[in-house]
């Protein structure tokens, strides 16, 4: 069964001119449900984590800052929301609902996270609307309970994921891999195990031969027993925020032949959304779907 984490807590109430990117988190699960896609058992109701599980990833000086709310304005700034208890709450379930999928995933292939994908939070601080690492904290977790030995990051948003870099820098056991928008934020990067930086305008035909030719000798080389794939769809011609130029059709391309390739080597893949912010909610919300449909279809179909 394709197993997805989806709590109310997602919907985090945000100002006014953050609530357009975050209506996702309750439209995704609610149009799966109602085209008949999934159904209400395959929901879970992801734990917390603890304070513990939060040091194996993210220094005690940030952690202290975000539990006592005492972050400054520069530092609450980087990260884009406005500060408070219930967002860092949000993040403490949205971070271990990523690491309980990739436990799902050993048991039944794939599985999914409605939200996640925090690729822009550092050890030590925040970053573009991303408190927790989520993907970091849940390979830190694997490594250090036995529960994977080594880990692919495939992270496909249309921004280079500079936390992920930074905090695996360090940690041979995973291997991030971003292909990104040359020309998006960050602008300071530090270096992937794999960067790949695309042009502007890339288009499907351009990206999917690169992805191609690039994801199954990494799958080959690096031998993974764990995937983690950052399924964002800012890379839609549409995106507001993005500089590239797939189709709604190429981005189902991608998440099926990244899930294909995790399913025909038998490598568990936890998937998180990241990323998408193309003005109409429509585009992003289908694009979302697309890649539920597509796990449900070639996992369980």
């Amino acid at each position: 069964m394709l197993k997805i984490a989806y709590s109310e807590v997602f919907r985090y109430q945000v100002p006014e001119k953050h609530r357009f990117p975050m209506q996702k988190y309750t439209m995704i699960p609610e149009r799966l449900l109602q085209e008949g896609t999934i159904s209400e058992a395959n929901f879970f109701a992801p734990g917390k984590l603890t304070e513990e599980e939060i040091l194996t990833t993210h220094t005690a000086e940030y952690w202290h800052k975000l539990a006592t709310q005492t972050l400054d304005r520069k530092e609450a700034r980087a990260i884009g929301f406005e500060m408070s208890e219930t967002l860092v709450e949000r993040g403490r379930y949205i971070a271990h609902a990523t690491y309980e999928c990739a436990l799902y995933a050993k048991q039944f292939g794939v599985a999914m996270n409605v939200a996640g994908g925090t690729h822009h939070s550092f050890a030590d601080h925040g970053e573009g609307f991303c408190v927790f690492n989520d993907v970091c904290i849940a390979s830190n977790l694997l490594l250090n309970r036995g529960e994977a030995t080594k880990i692919l990051i495939v992270d496909l948003d249309v921004h280079q994921g500079n936390g992920n870099a930074s905090i695996m820098a360090d940690e041979p056991r995973v291997f991030v891999f971003s292909m990104h928008g040359e020309k998006n934020y960050p602008f300071r990067r530090p270096p992937s195990d794999l960067d790949i930086d695309l042009p502007n305008d890339t288009d499907d035909e351009a990206y999917l031969s690169i992805l191609t030719e690039t994801l199954p000798r990494l799958i080959a080389e690096v031998a993974p027993d764990m995937i983690f794939y950052q399924s964002a769809v800012d890379v839609l011609a549409t995106d507001k925020l993005g500089k590239l130029a797939l189709t709604l059709e190429g981005c189902m391309a991608r998440d099926e032949f990244v899930l294909t390739q995790a399913r025909d080597n038998g490598i568990p893949i936890a998937v998180v959304m990241g990323g998408g912010y193309s003005e109409d909610i429509e585009q992003v919300v289908e694009a979302h779907c697309n890649t539920f449909r597509v796990a449900q279809r070639l996992f369980f179909g």
